[in-house]
């Protein structure tokens, strides 16, 4: 049975559901995740490392256009996933244990392997699944971490329960420990990726916090200077003065839009990031635990409030340039009408001087008819005396005289006719 032909996108979008599966975890579980902020550049460098740690201890590598990749190395397995801007590489020990955080997963890596990843590290969790029976008192817990900052909750309709201090430790981890009260091994794996996704998620957005905070002070700046701008465009009167205004305001422009392009991506970026923390935290369903704040919200104490400074720095950006555009608008509309008007006056002067030269050149044409015709006259009496000379009859004078009027009216019958003729060649 023939078939229409498929898309070329079809089977790799349907693979992309399927993308980034759920590890299978049963408690007791120790659970090591990093995430580094690697940038676009190092996923060849990223690759060569796994294939080095596959070398070593047994693997296989990720594929080459992978982006994913669960490696079993028999005594842990390691998860790596390859984002737009960052890796994670999450390390997973199955077994009993004693002290969830003495010898964490993460351990059972090379240490010269682990020092060699590209990348600087932004997320480093350490988390541990615990059965139903471990001790969850108040005084076992403060064995792990700080009863001060402690956040409890139970998740997914209490088939488990968290605990954590979002503190960082001396080993440069945040600590949490999740006990698993009925959960099945695909709940759990995809309730630790949940957990570490909303670490990860959480610290990525909150990289565009620094940025609006050094971003302020400009804005701020840029603010009064375009209001104080604004503010003058009423009382300027001479079109040096608006030029140069309008040069001041080409001038805040270009650093407005500097400004946006330099905070734009991780602006948008914190837009995205925001909302996976959003899906992930509804996702797991908090409910508190005793008098102790969820884990979210304690976070979200801070987050929340960085979220909106950043996205109250990306809005005051986007006016500012929205109110440059519009000021060197209006200023530019004003230097074309004062432009317009200075031109109109000028072609007015320039018509008056046209009609006063017109004028001259008529009175200049009649002296030149005269002058001509006396020319003419001249000359003419000077033919004639030659003519009485050699015999001939010829009242000079009167000859002369006579012809003043024809000769005048000829010259300036031709003046005429030359003047219509440069008229038409003109028009034409």
């Amino acid at each position: 049975m023939s078939a229409p032909s498929d898309h070329p996108l079809r089977f790799p979008l349907a693979a992309e559901l399927h993308a980034r599966p759920f590890a299978e975890l049963e408690a007791p579980e120790r659970i090591s995740h990093i995430a580094l902020l690697t940038g676009t550049g190092s996923r060849e460098v990223e690759r060569a490392r796994l294939a080095d740690l596959c070398a070593r201890l047994g693997g296989t590598p990720p594929g080459e256009e992978a982006t994913h990749h669960i490696m079993d190395f028999g005594t842990f397995r390691l998860k790596w996933e390859r984002h737009t801007e960052f890796t994670t590489y999450t390390f997973l020990r199955h077994g009993p244990f004693d002290a969830p955080f003495a010898e964490p997963a993460s351990a059972l890596a090379p240490p010269d392997w682990l020092a060699s990843l590209p990348g600087e590290r932004v997320v480093a969790i350490h988390l541990a699944l615990l059965p139903e029976t471990s001790d969850r008192a108040e005084e076992d817990l403060a064995k792990h971490l700080s009863l001060s900052s402690l956040c409890r909750a139970t998740v997914l309709g209490g088939a488990a329960e968290i605990s954590t201090d979002h503190r960082i430790a001396p080993d440069g981890f945040v600590r949490m420990l999740v006990f698993d009260r009925t959960l099945l091994p695909r709940q759990a794996g995809r309730l630790v990726q949940r957990l570490v996704e909303i670490q990860t998620y959480r610290d990525m957005a909150l990289l565009a916090l620094p940025k609006a905070r050094e971003a302020a002070p400009t804005i701020a700046r840029i603010d009064a200077s375009l209001a104080e701008l604004t503010g003058t465009m009423t009382s300027v009167g001479q079109i040096d003065d608006e030029q140069r205004m309008l040069e001041r305001l080409i001038t805040l422009s270009a650093e407005i839009e500097e400004n946006i392009a330099a905070t734009s991506y991780r602006f948008a970026a914190a837009r995205a990031y925001e909302g996976l923390v959003v899906d992930r935290v509804v996702e797991i369903a908090e409910v508190p635990l005793g008098d102790h704040p969820t884990p979210s919200a304690y976070v979200d104490r801070r987050f929340t409030p960085a979220m909106r400074t950043c996205e109250s720095t990306a809005s005051r950006q986007s006016s500012l340039s929205e109110r440059a555009t519009r000021a060197a608008n209006l200023l530019r509309t004003r230097v074309d009408i004062t432009l317009e008007a200075q031109n109109r006056d000028l072609l007015a002067s320039m018509d008056r001087r046209a009609r006063l030269q017109l004028r001259l050149q008529q009175t200049v044409e009649g002296l030149s008819v005269a002058a001509i015709t006396y020319y003419v006259v001249g000359v003419a009496g000077y033919l004639l005396y030659a003519m009485k000379s050699i015999g001939a009859e010829i009242n000079v004078p009167a000859v002369q005289g006579f012809a003043v009027p024809v000769i005048a009216i000829l010259v300036w019958s031709g003046a005429r006719r030359a003047r219509k003729r440069i008229a038409r060649e003109k028009d034409g």
